[in-house]
């Protein structure tokens, strides 16, 4: 990537390293900030979304008669309808339909939509649809949907969504929707030729669990003649627009999608999910449609992935790993969704970071007749982490090595390549330095009571996902600025972070500078917000347009002055040089003749020669590595979470305070994953899809001592040398706390770590003594 052209700015005045403050706390806090809920249109509809009761069934006749008859009611709208576009949308495999046709495929899928005058009578109607089903044989285990001659959920061939980027898709396999390996070397000539080599393996369950975020899903559509404007919350808004575009066979410039603040997102809102439904039932009523997901319909929209995994890692006596193999199952439900990226991510963080000798990983994305899985902050390596970590402290201990010398021995080095096989961005970190560091916060080393242990965890996340992003920062005559930039904020902080990029390039103070919300009609493209990719990325993007608007005031200037550009220098929004200086609003003037006018800089990141694909990044690894110290009750089985460091190998800390609130987060939804969250299904059935059954953390869940880490070598791809953050600690945090219990003597293979769970593994063990 370009660096950009520096020029001598006033340094006791940096904008960046600094824990400025939210550029949206003040709407926040007084109530004025806006989101998808609180926009409303004149002759806006409220919409409602009738959902399947069934996990499997054909659907033999809907009659909507009744709901149409009813007063208030302005429309109701079936799958069959949609018939003349194309409705089948998805951006990685096309094959899921705005409404079912023809039959069902999980509990929760759309199935009819009704526009009404207010949300009461709409919810009304729904109950007025009489729909007839045919049930069919529910697939709703990852067993069942591997099982030899399993009744296969889709039969069509799959056609790649808008962005797949994962390469041709392979003919369907059965229910198998995709499926990533990676071989390097021979693991049976490893394990062949080893003499006395120690094996650890095993088979292990993740379960499926819900990106709780405060705000629901929520789309405001207006299909109005051959346009679509649309107020979403979505973290994906380009993405989203080509999705809508291609559904409805328009160009991209005639739709149209604004975001608001999110209200949360964490993968939840990552690409498309309600504004097919929304935009749909908008074009038949012939008005503006609103609709707001319920927790319950959310739960049902997007989760996590369920896992089933069998691994096995050996080790010579001397404490060298040499091998490991993976065969792994993901139940992406009923639709791909993100599920091809998420089976490749956790395909590659398999191995861990490790130097093998040799190394098989088999990775399948299965569908189920469950819920659609998709994005989930980390996804793949908070999957995968917490086996392979295991599994060394298990052959460190069989050992008698210390779990921290271990990895001393076996961690890659800076420099070296994280996948097997060679291919892709090596290693851009030092791991051994930062896991020392999180392992002294614990105090690594010191006597512990019993039933209490310690365990660190090390990991890698690939991230940044496809490096495209644009950017532009204009001046107004006064000197203010205002960035356009892609990036969602959904409460990560990126208004302020990139105020802070384009002041530090401006040498400007922050408050002069506007940061918008993303609007696709006005707004430079942006891939995602996502992947940790929005400081790296986006923020680099930002970098460069405000380093060329930077540009083009000291062009003024040199023209105005008649002296060369490296005799002028920055200071608070002043040009000095050979005597003279002026205000950016005086060069301005000067330039345009009058008080008016504006200037404008543009920013980009484009992958080098086009190739922005998977295989060929990431673009840059993600540090996912935390030490923690827990304690069981032998009696009850519970886990209480004593204390906790993370690492945060940010290159270069944009807004400290940011950094360590992102891990703060991560670290308790870390902590909900390892401890107690969990989507249960009973024959395809989700019996849990309220917050009173479902448990997320709460505050007294807290661990007793959390200490984030921020490590800034410079050596990110991104402004100043900085690289994302914010997803690494939420792998980190389940592959610690499960070491930790099994340091403190209770090994496990299934999460979450329920007190039932662990009280009846300590019982087994106890057994087997």
């Amino acid at each position: 990537m370009n660096p950009v052209t520096e020029v001598p700015t006033d340094q006791s005045t940096d904008r960046v390293g600094r824990s400025e403050d939210r550029k949206d706390a003040g709407e926040k806090i007084t109530g004025k900030a806006r989101f998808a809920g609180d926009i409303n249109l004149p002759r806006m509809l409220h919409g409602k979304v009738l959902r399947s009761e069934l996990p499997h069934a054909r659907i033999t006749s809907i009659d909507t008669s009744a709901a149409e008859r009813m007063p208030g009611v302005v429309t109701v709208l079936v799958g069959s309808e949609l018939e003349h576009f194309d409705p089948y949308w998805g951006h990685a495999i096309k094959d899921r339909p705005i409404l079912a046709i023809d039959r069902v495929r999980f509990q929760g899928e759309p199935v009819a939509a009704v526009a009404a005058e207010d949300e009461a009578t709409a919810e009304a109607a729904l109950r007025e649809i009489a729909v007839e089903y045919e049930e069919l044989p529910t697939v709703g285990t990852l067993t069942e949907a591997t099982a030899d001659g399993a009744l296969e959920i889709h039969q069509d061939q799959p056609r790649p969504g808008l962005f797949h980027g994962l390469g041709k898709l392979p003919e369907r396999d059965g229910n198998v929707c995709y499926r990533y390996q990676l071989d390097a070397g021979s693991v049976e000539v490893a394990e062949a030729e080893a003499e006395d080599e120690l094996i650890v393996e095993g088979e292990y369950e993740f379960p499926a669990v819900y990106q709780y975020a405060m705000e629901t899903h929520t789309v405001v559509a207006d299909f109005s003649g051959d346009e679509i404007t649309m107020w979403a919350s979505c973290q994906h808004p380009f993405l989203v627009r080509a999705e809508i575009a291609d559904l409805f066979n328009l160009p991209l410039g005639k739709v149209r999608i604004i975001v608001p603040y999110l209200g949360g997102g964490f993968g939840s809102k990552s690409y498309t999910k309600m504004e097919p439904i929304t935009a749909a039932l908008s074009w038949k009523a012939g008005r503006p449609v609103r609709i707001q997901n319920r927790v319950d319909e959310s739960m049902v929209t997007t989760r996590r992935h369920g896992m089933r995994c069998r691994m096995r890692t050996t080790a010579s006596r001397d404490g060298k790993l040499r091998s490991r193999s993976v065969r792994l199952w993901l139940d992406t439900g009923a639709y791909a969704d993100n599920g091809p990226r998420v089976c490749a991510t956790a395909g590659d963080a398999a191995p861990g970071p490790y130097a093998w000798d040799a190394v098989h990983v088999d990775a399948s994305c299965v569908y189920c007749n469950t819920a659609p899985a998709g994005s989930y902050r980390a996804f793949g390596t908070v999957h995968m982490q917490w086996i392979g970590e295991s599994q060394v402290d298990e052959l460190a201990r069989r050992l008698d090595i210390d779990p921290l010398e271990m990895r001393r021995r076996n961690l890659l080095k800076p420099g070296q390549p994280v996948r097997p096989d060679g291919s892709g961005k090596p290693l851009d970190a030092d791991l051994i330095g930062d896991v020392e560091k999180a392992a002294a916060a614990i105090d690594w080393g010191s006597p512990a009571e019993k039933w209490t242990g310690r365990g660190v965890a090390v990991g890698l996340l690939a991230a940044g996902a496809q490096p495209v992003s644009r950017a532009n920062v204009r001046m107004e005559a006064d000197g203010s600025a205002e960035v356009n930039v892609g990036t969602t904020e959904m409460g990560q902080g990126a208004r302020t972070v990139m105020a802070q990029i384009a002041a530090q390039e401006l040498a400007i103070d922050i408050d002069r500078l506007t940061v918008q919300g993303a609007d696709t009609r006005f707004t430079p493209f942006d891939r995602s917000t996502g992947a940790s990719r929005s400081t790296t990325l986006a923020g680099l993007a930002v970098q460069r347009a405000a380093a060329d608007l930077r540009e083009k005031l000291l062009r003024m200037a040199t023209v105005a002055w008649g002296i060369d550009r490296d005799e002028l220098s920055l200071s608070d929004g002043i040009v000095t040089g050979a005597g003279e200086q002026a205000t950016y609003a005086e060069l301005i003037a000067g330039h345009f003749g009058l008080v008016g006018g504006d200037v404008v800089g543009e920013g980009e990141v484009a992958p080098e020669k086009g190739e922005g694909s998977y295989a060929a990044g990431p673009v840059f690894w993600e540090i996912c590595i935390a030490a923690a110290e827990v304690s069981v009750d032998p009696e009850t089985g519970r886990v209480n979470l004593n204390r906790i460091a993370t690492i945060a190998d940010v290159g270069k800390a944009i807004n400290p305070l940011l950094v360590e609130r992102q891990d703060e987060g991560a670290v308790m939804q870390g902590l909900g994953n390892a401890l107690f969250e969990e989507m249960v299904y009973d024959d395809g059935i989700l019996v849990n899809d309220n917050l009173l059954d479902y448990r997320i953390p709460r505050i007294e869940d807290m661990p007793e001592s959390m200490t984030g880490i921020i490590v800034e070598n410079g050596d990110g791809p991104g402004p100043y040398g900085a690289k994302g953050c914010g997803e690494g600690a939420q792998a980190a945090t389940p592959a610690a706390i499960v070491t930790a219990l099994a340091d403190a003597g209770v090994q496990m293979k299934q999460l979450p770590l329920t007190p039932e769970r662990v009280w009846r593994q300590i019982q087994k063990q106890k057994e087997a003594e």
